[in-house]
């Protein structure tokens, strides 16, 4: 249970992921957490230097319960395509352990814009999970938006549309639709910083768990256009606009293409349908315009495009 006005006890599944290693990571840095890392009985995955090890078995609601004794608050960072299942028994075994808090696996665009959720089932699957955790009234949450991974996104052709073997990158409408997202720095800041508030206020009314609970947070490293990506990109690789191949595709026609192939049972289809629906031209995308961001209020810093732009340049040199 919280001992006196501040989380200690964090629980994070996931620990060893992209975004959940950073995420505990950052945790660790305060020096105000106790981090347990929740795995799988047969897990062998690498996990962050401090963090401590419970292995439970996700089929044993007992087992879950029993593992989550004691926590304050529950991180889950999931991959996209698990099942929402697994983290309903999350969930559920929380609130029976009696964790007072959950930071369920949001880590997205605007979940509670509504045509965004009906138009893309993994945003609508995530709403569920917070809907479910105040339904049962056990745990509050905190859901946690982040926009897209700006590195993983980048990397992917089929994601933010630039090929750097090829030196193409594929538009959606004319490029310059604003779109919120996010360094894997950045929400791993920020949840060390929101997990650090007090929980009732201690003067600012706003700066206190109290103030988000059962409420989406927003926050960015940039909000920006596919133009304003390649620009970085020239910048960092010391190219020029005609070393690269730029066309541009319809994000509408493009959404509906992935949709049709999705229903034909081609999973390829998902990141045509997700991206492309992000990057309409109606600001469902901008969060940061719609909602406005909890970066000041959190302390995040200001970030640099060029140097994230650069640190995912390096990293797909080093994978070739």
């Amino acid at each position: 249970m919280v001992s006196g006005n501040r989380l200690r006890n964090v629980a994070i599944v996931g620990a060893g992921g992209n975004s959940g290693r950073g995420i505990t990571e950052y945790l660790l840095k305060t020096g105000k957490h106790i981090v347990s890392a929740i795995t799988r009985l047969d897990s062998t995955t690498p996990l962050p230097k401090g963090v401590k090890v419970t292995k439970v078995d996700y089929n044993n609601h007992q087992s879950l319960v029993d593992g989550f004794q004691g926590q304050d608050v529950l991180v889950i960072t999931l991959h996209q395509f698990v099942t929402p299942d697994i983290q309903s028994k999350l969930i559920k075994a929380a609130g029976d352990a009696g964790v007072p808090w959950v930071l369920p696996n949001e880590w997205s665009p605007d979940t509670a814009n509504e045509d965004l959720s009906r138009d893309v089932s993994v945003f609508r699957s995530k709403r569920e999970a917070a809907e479910e955790i105040a339904k049962l009234g056990k745990s509050s949450y905190i859901a946690i938006n982040t926009g897209f991974w700006y590195e993983m996104c980048l990397a992917n052709p089929l994601a933010f549309g630039f090929d750097f073997e090829k030196q193409s990158v594929s538009f959606y409408d004319d490029g310059e639709t604003l779109v919120s997202m996010s360094t894997f720095a950045q929400v791993g800041r920020a949840v060390a910083a929101l997990l650090s508030l007090p929980v009732q206020p201690e003067g600012d009314e706003t700066r206190c768990l109290e103030h988000f609970r059962n409420r989406n947070v927003y926050v960015s490293s940039f909000t920006i256009s596919q133009e304003d990506i390649l620009g970085s990109v020239l910048r960092v690789t010391g190219t020029n606009t005609p070393d690269w191949t730029v066309t541009k595709v319809s994000s509408g026609e493009r959404y509906q293409t992935g949709l049709d192939e999705m229903r034909g049972g081609n999973m390829a289809g998902f990141p045509k349908m997700m991206f492309s629906r992000v990057f309409y031209p109606d600001d469902s995308g901008n969060y940061e315009k719609i909602r406005g961001t909890s970066n000041q209020l959190l302390r995040l810093p200001k970030e640099s495009l060029d140097e994230a732009t650069e640190t995912v340049i390096k990293l797909i040199k080093a994978v070739k």
